[in-house]
């Protein structure tokens, strides 16, 4: 069924691509993408999941909040119309920066607990949110990849702000650096994740964790929260040279090959030399 993405008033009708339902008292749900098809990340978006969490944050009905994606997977990434602008418009790249830092920010800041649901393929900015949410659960055979350096640019996103801390630095770099996927029993296996269940499993079981924090104390899971994302606060510094230098690779030639070698569904070619 689809979701109500009017939510009982107008705050959230100004993110029309995402959509919301109140599956249990003061329990939130937001949906991304719709349909059979896995949804990718375009403009609009990739600008509405990096605000959703303000409002979120000041609404006094909710108290806990699933993220979960419709169709096959939870997040295809960004939509390669996206990914070109940037490649020649400063404006687009100047603009999906902010957003991207936006997102990491607003997502470790709001107050209210966040819980995702990953079931499927789980990359760009849906990941993003994923991996930051303070419970992430995934299918067993859901399948994370941060494909940065497969596109050409620095992983910049969220990685080095908490993968690292979740899965230590020897795993972080050998899954950031070759893009290799991460299957849901193994995420839950290195500490990717919170919790891997079987697939049937997953969205009953996001419900039950989101209602067992709506039940709970509000003010002390909202400063428990607070306080252990002061980690994620004093890697800011590195999250934000990680953010940089992934968009300064936007204005180079690695990410118009990694592009083209998508759309064109073969290996990349990457020039073997570099500048550095």
């Amino acid at each position: 069924m689809a979701p109500d993405t009017s939510a009982g008033d107008d705050r959230y009708t100004r993110f029309p691509s995402l959509g919301f339902d109140w599956p249990a008292e003061r329990v939130l749900r937001i949906t991304m993408g719709g349909g059979d098809r896995l949804s990718s990340v375009g403009a609009d978006m990739h600008g509405e999941l990096a605000e959703v969490w303000r409002a979120i944050d000041g609404d006094e009905r909710v108290s806990a909040v699933i993220l979960r994606g419709a169709g096959k997977g939870f997040s295809a990434g960004g939509d390669f119309d996206l990914v070109e602008s940037m490649t020649v418009e400063y404006d687009a790249r100047v603009r999906v920066w902010k957003e991207a830092r936006d997102l990491v920010y607003n997502v470790i800041n709001c107050s209210k607990p966040i819980v995702s649901a990953m079931h499927g393929a789980a990359v760009g900015a849906g990941l993003v949110a994923g991996l930051l949410a303070d419970i992430s659960i995934v299918g067993r055979t859901a399948r994370i990849i941060d494909g940065h350096t497969r596109l050409g640019v620095a992983a910049g996103d969220h990685a080095a702000i908490v993968w690292p801390l979740l899965c230590g630095m020897a795993k972080a770099k050998y899954y950031l650096l070759l893009c290799e996927p991460v299957s849901g029993e193994e995420a839950e296996r290195i500490g990717l994740v919170s919790l891997c269940v079987d697939d049937d499993a997953l969205q009953d079981k996001a419900l039950e964790v989101a209602n067992k924090l709506a039940a709970g104390a509000p003010t002390a899971i909202r400063w428990t929260k607070y306080a252990l994302n002061n980690w994620l606060r004093s890697a800011g510094p590195t999250f934000d040279t990680s953010l940089a230098l992934e968009f300064l690779g936007f204005t180079g030639p690695e990410v118009k090959e990694g592009v083209a070698s998508h759309k064109e569904k073969r290996r990349p070619d990457f020039p073997p030399d570099s500048p550095l």
